[in-house]
């Protein structure tokens, strides 16, 4: 089956789907046609692109990749290579930036986003903004132009991701919507209490037969934590944050478990408004 494109009810937002991938564009009025034209002519064959590379993108081994969106995968968790992590990390937001990327040939192109899923990539001009909802953010992001970052993304246990780890969410923003991608699952996996009780683990494999992250254990139910425990947990994710933040891999990150939350780096909050009489 090909893909199916389609408006949402706002007349405004293009939904893409095809198998796994559902995305949703935004892009300002005076280009939106022209930009929806060109994403979607980018889509169509792009899961095909990533099924034919399912053996290499599965795997931890640093091979390269042949195609577009499967060498940004694997560039994007490069730096990680030390660790465990597959190119599988970034594909979300890997596609997004493909996407988005084609989007912004579009003549005069302002403000445009491609949402994965949560994983966004988000293109703006000079001048321009846009704040972004996430959770533990009452006020959320706001990201402008003259920042250098054009990609945010989550992760944690109660994602539609596999997770080693029992954040609730963690949300990265970096350079592009991959390498917050990638980053948002390393530090998701480090927010750990291993061998806890309360934790329930089950091997990826089981619960996903083609998975990635093969027998390791995921995260399939977090039981009560004390206060304590979930500070202690939060900051061994935390300590991983401000190492990646350190080696200039991430923007800001902002994690989040049982009501409590830590931040590594400057998280960008929108100005609160004036009081008005």
């Amino acid at each position: 089956m090909g893909i199916e494109a389609s408006y949402l009810p706002d007349g405004a937002r293009l939904h893409l789907h095809h198998g796994p991938i559902d995305l949703i564009l935004w892009a300002d009025a005076d280009t939106r046609k022209a930009a929806y034209t060109l994403a979607t002519d980018r889509f169509s064959g792009l899961l095909e692109e990533l099924v034919t590379e399912l053996p290499v993108l599965r795997s931890p081994a640093p091979r390269t990749p042949e195609g577009p969106v499967a060498r940004r995968m694997a560039a994007a968790v490069a730096p990680y290579a030390a660790e465990f992590i597959t190119p599988m990390a970034a594909v979300a937001g890997a596609v997004a930036d493909a996407v988005l990327a084609a989007m912004a040939d579009a003549p005069g192109l302002t403000k445009a986003h491609v949402n994965n899923g949560g994983d966004i990539a988000f293109h703006l001009a000079p001048g321009q903004s846009l704040t972004a909802a996430i959770a533990g953010a009452p006020a959320g992001l706001r990201l402008t132009a003259d920042q250098p970052f054009r990609g945010l993304a989550t992760s944690g246990w109660r994602g539609r991701s596999h997770s080693l780890g029992i954040a609730d969410a963690v949300t990265v923003i970096a350079r592009s919507a991959a390498e917050a991608d990638a980053a948002a699952t390393m530090i998701a996996n480090a927010v750990n209490l291993p061998g806890h009780p309360s934790i329930i683990r089950r091997p990826a494999c089981d619960l996903a037969p083609d998975s990635d992250l093969g027998p390791r254990l995921v995260t399939v139910d977090v039981g009560p934590l004390s206060a304590a425990e979930s500070a202690h947990a939060l900051d061994r994710g935390l300590a991983a944050a401000r190492r990646y933040h350190a080696r200039g891999l991430i923007g800001a990150a902002l994690l989040s478990l049982n009501g409590l939350t830590r931040t590594a780096g400057a998280v960008p909050t929108p100005e609160p408004e004036l009081a008005h009489d």
